[in-house]
C-alpha cells in the first residue's frame, strides 16, 4: 500500500521509504516506477482532474531501500534539485557488511568512473582522467554475530558510490554480487538503506529531518534497529 510508504508529505514535498526492487522512475525495463505509482495514488486519493505534477529530486539504486524525495510543485523541484547539487541535503545511509577488521571510523577518498557497458563504477585510488572524486565517511555503529552495521555520510553523490568504495575497502555490502559479495539476498536486493535526510525546506525554510525504518522482512536489518 502506497500510504504505508509515505514518511513525509506536505503541499510541496512527498518522501517515500522505497522498498528493495522498486524503481524510482521509469527505465528501459518498462516496469512500473514509483513516480507513476505515486502520481496515480495522489490522483485517486485527492480526486484530482487532469495530470498530477510530481518530480523526482534524486535517485537511489533499484536494489537499495530507503528515502527518496519527490516534489509536488515545480518551485519545490527546481529549488531542491539545486540544493542537492550544492550538497545542502544531508544524506545518511546504513550498510550491512561482513565482519572484517576495518577501522571503526574512516573517511574514504577515491575516484570513480562509470562503465556504461556493465553499469558499474570503476574505482581508482588517485585522480584519473574521466574519473570523479568520491568521498564518504563511515562509522561502525553496531556489531552483530557475522556482520557490521555502518553509518555512512556522503560528501559527494556518484553513481554506485557507496557500493564501489566499500567494495574497494574490502567490505562489499551484503547481497551486492555486482561489487563482490559472496552471496545474493533472497529478495535480490542489497543491505544498503537510505536512512536519514536533513535539509532546510525549500519553501517554508523550516528544518526537516526524516528517518526511514529499515525493511522489516529482513532479519539482519531488524537486528540492526533493535
Amino acid at each position: 500500500m502506497m500510504e504505508e510508504q509515505i514518511v513525509y508529505e506536505d503541499n510541496h514535498l512527498l518522501v517515500i521509504n522505497k522498498k528493495v526492487g522498486q524503481l524510482v522512475q521509469g527505465d528501459k525495463t518498462g516496469d512500473d516506477s514509483l513516480l507513476e505509482l505515486i502520481k496515480n495514488f495522489i490522483k485517486k486519493r485527492d480526486n484530482k482532474p487532469g495530470n498530477v505534477f510530481l518530480g523526482l529530486v534524486h535517485r537511489i539504486d533499484r536494489p537499495t531501500s530507503g528515502l527518496v524525495i519527490y516534489a509536488k510543485t515545480s518551485k519545490a523541484l527546481s529549488r531542491l534539485t539545486q540544493m542537492v547539487k550544492n550538497r545542502e541535503v544531508e544524506k545518511t545511509y546504513w550498510a550491512v557488511v561482513a565482519k572484517e577488521m576495518i577501522p571503526q571510523s574512516q573517511r574514504l577518498v577515491h575516484y570513480l568512473k562509470k562503465n556504461e557497458k556493465n553499469n558499474k563504477a570503476i574505482v581508482f585510488p588517485k585522480a584519473t582522467e574521466g574519473a570523479k572524486e568520491a568521498i564518504l565517511t563511515y562509522n561502525v555503529i553496531k556489531t552483530l554475530d557475522n556482520y557490521l552495521l555502518l553509518e555512512i555520510d556522503l560528501e559527494t553523490g556518484r553513481h554506485h558510490q557507496i557500493r564501489a568504495q566499500l567494495s574497494k575497502t574490502g567490505v562489499p555490502i551484503k547481497g551486492d554480487l555486482k561489487y563482490g559479495a559472496p552471496r545474493s539476498n533472497p529478495d535480490g536486493g542489497i543491505n544498503l538503506h537510505a536512512r536519514k535526510l536533513q535539509f532546510v525546506h525549500p519553501v517554508t525554510k523550516e528544518s526537516v529531518e526524516i528517518i526511514a525504518p529499515v525493511p522489516q522482512n529482513d532479519a539482519i536489518w531488524r537486528a540492526c534497529e533493535d
